[in-house]
C-alpha cells in the first residue's frame, strides 16, 4: 500500500462559523507516512485534522481520504480514522480496561489486542482497574492513545499528542506511532515540540492562515 495516496486535497475550502478556516488547501499524504503539521496557533491545523476525519463539510474543492469522497459522503471515512484532539474522548466513569473493551467490541478486537495496547502505553497492572476520572492528565492521554491502537485506525490524526506526557510517555508515544506506521497505518499530527516532532516525522507540512504547503 505504500505510495498510495491516503489523503488528497485540492483547493479545499472549509468554512467554520462563517469564516474560511481552510482557504484553498492543496496537499497529499501517502500511505505509510508520518506527517507533521507545523504552524502557529489559529493557523488551521486542528480544522485540517477534523476535516480529514470527515467531521467538517467541504465548502469547495476536492477532498479524498482513504478512497472516500468527503464532498459526497463524509460519514464513510469516520470508522477508518482515529482522531485524538485536545479532548481525550474517554468515558470518565469507566476504568481503563472497560474503555479499551468498549472500543475492542466495536472493531472486533480480542483481549490480546487490548492487553498489547495497554502494555504499549504503560497502562497494565493497577492502572487498568482505575476509573479514567481518577487518572492524571498524562495517564488519560496514554489511555486515549491506547484506544487508537485497539481501534486499528488506518489513519491516525493527532492534535498535540505529546501534551501532558512525561519524558517516558513521549518516548512510548513515538515508538507507538512508528509501530503503527510499520503495521500499515498513516499518521498526521500537529505539534509545537518541533525538535522531537521533526525527528519522528517523515515529512512536514506548514499550515499558515488556512493554507498548506510543504516545508
Amino acid at each position: 500500500m505504500t505510495g498510495e495516496k491516503v489523503v488528497d486535497f485540492k483547493n479545499v475550502v472549509v468554512v467554520y462559523d462563517k469564516f474560511p478556516a481552510i482557504a484553498g488547501a492543496t496537499f497529499y499524504v501517502n500511505a505509510g507516512e508520518i506527517i507533521l503539521l507545523q504552524g502557529p496557533n489559529g493557523a488551521g491545523k486542528t480544522t485540517l485534522l477534523r476535516a480529514c476525519a470527515g467531521l467538517l463539510s467541504i465548502a469547495r474543492g476536492s477532498a479524498n481520504v482513504l478512497g472516500c469522497d468527503l464532498q459526497t459522503d463524509r460519514s464513510a471515512v469516520r470508522s477508518r480514522v482515529g482522531l485524538l484532539g485536545h479532548s481525550n474522548g474517554l468515558f470518565q466513569d469507566l476504568t481503563v480496561l472497560e474503555n479499551m473493551l468498549f472500543w475492542s467490541r466495536l472493531v472486533g478486537a480480542d483481549k490480546t489486542d487490548v492487553n498489547q495496547a495497554m502494555d504499549a502505553m504503560g497502562l497494565s497492572g493497577r492502572l487498568s482497574a482505575t476509573t479514567v476520572a481518577k487518572l492524571s492528565a498524562g495517564q488519560r492521554r496514554r489511555c486515549a492513545l491506547a484506544s487508537l491502537i485497539v481501534r486499528r485506525a488506518q489513519l491516525w490524526l493527532l492534535d498535540e499528542p505529546h501534551a501532558g506526557l512525561d519524558a517516558q510517555g513521549r518516548d512510548e508515544l513515538d515508538a507507538t506511532l512508528r509501530a503503527a506506521r510499520d503495521s500499515g497505518a498513516t499518521v498526521i499530527f500537529a505539534s509545537h515540540e518541533i525538535e522531537r516532532a521533526q525527528a519522528l516525522a517523515t515529512r512536514s507540512l506548514l499550515v499558515s492562515t488556512g493554507t498548506v504547503k510543504s516545508t
